[in-house]
């Protein structure tokens, strides 16, 4: 039974991850950069600045007193504090007065190319960016590369440019899915076309892309509607310079819808292709079926004739009247036969 959180005070982590809670900590400006690890925000605190940005990461959210400590420090409110804890919550962007949350799923892909929907929950402030993950990851170790290289002077900017860069990396994640999904179907369609390798295909080949295409699609497409939340002007946390770099965000975006939209036609136009190609064999088969039987059907006619009991049938006493029959039988085969190769039947 579903439990109203509103009638409780205690957080419950909903997801099914057994990965231990554990803290990463960063901050950066342009004149330092420092990394931290730890299991408690209180191991930080001494490190946190004012006038840098902190980047918090926390792996693992089993332990909801853990969490609980990390929101409380950045005072983020109780309901969003549960809405991290859901594994289930739905994709949203919400603008409060001293921080942006951001949920959405990304999708992790196992040694056997099955994906896995996992949650990430980004939560941005003036100063600090929170990042909320159910199990341990490397999906920011490019961001942490350019934080290294000040790629695009990234350490002289504000958190929102990291959000922005955030959202940029889940992008760019689904785009290099798709464009996988996009070069094996092509494949597959190619295999299809190809005489000599369409029977080594099955219908069941086809069908796991048209579930990972919906699995995607769930994924992506509440994105699309959340994210003119974070475009209007009066949100005092998006700072006019860093706006393009969320244009740039919501056009990957729409790149990676078109582009999904394009795989599920070419799912549907493969399962088609495959039915046809499946219609043409039986065609085929049962083509051949009927030309047999059809230069066996005079044979069977003469048979039949010669096997009647009358009394005085000329031929069945003559000396060569059973290579006769045979000659008949072998004429009148080869000539249906010849006939249909005439007319391409055959």
């Amino acid at each position: 039974m579903t439990r109203n959180n509103l009638l409780s005070e205690k957080l419950n982590y909903t997801g099914a991850s057994h990965t231990p809670t554990h803290l990463h900590f960063c901050t950066y400006n342009t004149e330092i950069l420092e990394y931290h690890q730890g299991a408690s925000i209180k191991e930080f605190s001494p490190f946190i600045r004012p006038d840098a940005i902190n980047w918090v990461q926390i792996h693992g959210l089993q332990n909801t007193e853990i969490v609980q400590e990390v929101c409380d420090f950045f005072h983020i409110d109780f309901l969003t504090t549960q809405d991290i804890l859901n594994a289930e919550h739905l994709t949203k962007i919400e603008e409060h007065d001293t921080y942006n949350v951001v949920i959405l799923k990304q999708l992790s892909v196992d040694e056997e190319n099955t994906y896995t929907p996992q949650q990430l929950c980004i939560v941005q402030g003036s100063n600090f960016v929170l990042t909320f993950m159910e199990h341990d990851s490397d999906f920011f170790n490019e961001i942490h590369t350019a934080l290294k290289n000040n790629t695009l002077k990234i350490r002289n900017r504000q958190s929102d440019f990291l959000l922005s860069v955030m959202l940029n990396s889940v992008m760019a994640s689904f785009m290099s899915i798709i464009s996988r999904m996009e070069d094996q179907l092509e494949d597959m369609e190619e295999s299809l076309l190809s005489p000599e390798t369409r029977s080594g295909l099955a219908l069941e080949d086809i069908q796991p892309y048209r579930k990972d295409a919906r699995l995607i699609k769930k994924c992506i497409l509440p994105l699309k509607e959340q994210m003119s939340k974070l475009f209007h002007a009066d949100n005092v946390l998006l700072h006019k310079a860093n706006r393009p770099f969320f244009n740039d965000v919501n056009d990957h975006l729409q790149f990676v819808l078109q582009t999904l939209d394009g795989c599920r036609d070419m799912i549907s136009a493969l399962v088609d292709l495959y039915l046809s190609n499946n219609d043409q064999r039986m065609n085929n088969i049962m083509k051949q079926l009927t030309i047999v039987s059809t230069i066996f059907i005079p044979l069977t006619f003469l048979a039949g004739i010669w096997g009647m009991n009358f009394e005085w049938m000329p031929e069945l006493g003559w000396k060569y009247g059973y290579l006769m029959a045979w000659g008949v039988m072998l004429v009148t085969g080869i000539g249906v036969y010849l006939f249909f190769k005439r007319k391409k039947w055959y």
